[in-house]
């Protein structure tokens, strides 16, 4: 059996019709920049997210650009966050000449762990971040209990967890600024790079809108230092169909984590996900831990079963990092995770066939 870590494909095939139908009509009115379709999607996020605001962009990346230049991010800002995560949530941190100061994560979410934040609050924390790692947001009651004593700005890392909620809320609601990504094997992904920004307040919402396009407040007038951080229109095409199956894709992927989980409870020598009775995840992930982790890759792939490893080194270990003074054993749950997480083949359309012959490999 050769089994699609993504099925990327399979998914294309389903809306083929309705997505070439979408491109072709933005091909033939040419407007690549800004076209209607951008609109469509934004209005469409809004009322998916039940947000105020949502304001399409580049890629997941620039979005947490926007969001900390929209909060007047500044060199020497300090920024709470997990050392556990893609590169990305640091790395623009870092970008803006601010300093990430991270914190461990909690060992059976994989989130940043709350109870170890406010020690690390000084005079130039500015704000936390968040990531809602594998699809499921962090612990935002906590989070946002310790933001609110401190006055500081909650910036939620969303990249891989569009569409997961905590306390019934969507995590785009969650925060000052929310973030997402539509990397095309994220939970709703496009045929390139985008993402989006969402918020409740109306002035950070409208700076974004004017930072993603170079700070224009109107054409060739510059209130701000911007960025060329625009969501192509082929790309909001790809999302507004795909949008639209995304509530049925999204509960295919918890159905398929759920399956995942019964079938795989009495290995005892994996730990799986641990989901937060609070929360609902997007699944972007599956992922499990294993201590001799490269054996069972190599094991798997002879088996015709891809795996992936998110990630395989924490941030603060990371040479771009050295600056920080962070040294091995400083976040030790991260390091352990790191060492033994792996991720199997998860997407809506993981068949019970699938899962007993992985179950059957593991």
């Amino acid at each position: 059996m050769k089994i699609d870590f993504a099925n990327l494909q399979y998914q294309y095939q389903l809306y083929k019709r309705e997505i070439d139908e979408a491109m072709s009509a933005v091909l033939n009115k040419s407007n690549y920049i800004m076209g209607e379709e951008i609109s469509t999607l934004e209005n469409s996020l809004k009322e998916f997210t039940n947000t105020k605001y949502a304001i399409s962009c580049s890629n997941g990346t620039d979005a947490l650009l926007l969001a900390m230049m929209a909060l007047d991010i500044k060199p020497g800002d300090e920024i709470i966050t997990t050392p556990f995560t893609f590169i990305a949530t640091a790395e623009t941190i870092a970008f803006l000449g601010a300093v990430p100061v991270f914190v461990d994560i909690d060992e059976k979410t994989y989130n940043i762990d709350p109870s170890l934040i406010e020690e690390k609050i000084t005079s130039k924390t500015k704000a936390i971040m968040p990531v809602s790692l594998y699809g499921q947001p962090s612990d935002m009651d906590a989070i946002q209990s310790i933001a609110n004593k401190h006055n500081l700005k909650v910036i939620v890392d969303g990249a891989q967890s569009f569409g997961s909620t905590f306390n019934n809320t969507t995590d785009s609601a969650l925060g000052d600024i929310s973030t997402t990504s539509f990397f095309p094997a994220k939970p709703l992904g496009c045929f390139g790079d985008g993402g989006a920004v969402f918020t409740n307040n109306e002035e950070l919402a409208l700076k974004m809108k004017s930072l993603r396009v170079h700070g224009q407040s109107k054409r060739y007038h510059h209130k701000y230092i911007g960025m060329g951080g625009r969501l192509d229109t082929l790309q909001a095409a790809v999302l507004n169909i795909k949008l639209k199956y995304y509530p049925k894709d999204l509960s295919s992927r918890q159905e398929v984590a759920k399956k995942y989980t019964e079938a795989l409870k009495s290995k005892s020598d994996l730990v799986l996900p641990f989901l937060d009775e609070r929360a609902t995840s997007a699944w972007a992930q599956y992922s499990v831990r294993v201590k001799n982790r490269d054996e069972v890759q190599a094991s798997l792939k002879e088996q015709g079963i891809p795996t992936a490893v998110h990630y395989p080194m924490p941030l603060h270990l990371q040479e771009c990092f050295e600056y920080l003074g962070y040294k091995k054993g400083d976040f030790p749950i991260s390091e352990v995770v790191s060492n033994e997480i792996m991720s199997i083949p998860m997407n809506p359309y993981v068949s019970d066939d699938e899962i007993n012959f992985i179950k059957g490999k593991l």
